[in-house]
């Protein structure tokens, strides 16, 4: 008979890993790899949980890498412009070409910037400008600290800005996680199917994510998972 509380105790512990990939043949493996299914299933989980989005507007991107949901959302929002920030150089180098390729430098700004940008002698922003909604991908678990985004994301807001971040899940068990490398990572380059592996291990879970917030002063927003393998934090600031 299982005693009372050891399912709890067996479940996988949070496995931190390298916040930059900033390794050429890494990030060409990423700029390369084929994301459309997550991918476009992020924009459109954006456009069903906030279809009172106005017509026009900037957007921040957090955590670009080389661009993909950047453009993604673009090609979906027409009107909107976007600014993708990120810390990794060798991602940023893929994403220009992207950009430059889709033709659409008039409304994609990528720009190298680590989060937080931050003054930490202050609470106070950086810049005057606010943007109206901010999106995620995939950054959260890269985070050494997950505060680093909670703050990002309050010193880049205004009143009323959407927040929409969609992340991993951290599963039960590592056996789990390689179930989940062999299902939607088949066929996928070593580099990505190690990463994907490891991002598991690195990922959060809804009420982590949860307690996270209320320590930011966020807890307006809400956690919810979407998969078997992501989560979506979502609201208004």
């Amino acid at each position: 008979m299982t005693n009372p509380g050891s399912e709890a105790s067996v479940l996988l512990t949070r496995v931190p890993e390298p916040e930059l990939m900033d390794d050429d043949g890494q990030a060409q493996a990423y700029a390369e790899a084929n994301f459309e299914e997550p991918h476009n299933h992020f924009v459109q989980l954006l456009q069903e949980t906030f279809p009172e989005l106005p017509k026009t507007g900037k957007a921040l991107d957090l955590g670009c890498g080389p661009g993909d949901i950047t453009l993604r959302f673009a090609r979906a929002f027409p009107a909107w412009s976007v600014e993708g920030w990120d810390a990794s150089e060798a991602m940023l180098n893929y994403g220009y070409q992207a950009v430059a390729a889709a033709e659409l430098q008039d409304r994609i700004t990528l720009k190298k910037i680590y989060v937080p940008q931050r003054d930490t002698a202050s609470d106070t922003k950086r810049d005057t400008v606010s943007f109206p909604l901010i999106f995620s991908n995939s950054l959260l678990h890269h985070l050494a600290d997950p505060m680093a985004l909670w703050t990002e994301v309050k010193q880049q807001s205004g009143p009323g800005t959407w927040v929409f971040i969609m992340d991993l899940m951290r599963p039960a068990t590592r056996e789990t996680a390689r179930d989940f490398v062999d299902l939607y990572a088949q066929g996928e380059p070593e580099v990505l199917r190690r990463d994907f592996f490891n991002s598991l291990l690195a990922a959060y879970r809804v009420n982590e994510v949860e307690d996270q917030l209320v320590k930011a002063g966020l807890a307006e927003l809400q956690v919810r998972a979407v998969s078997d393998r992501h989560l979506i934090i979502w609201g208004h600031i």
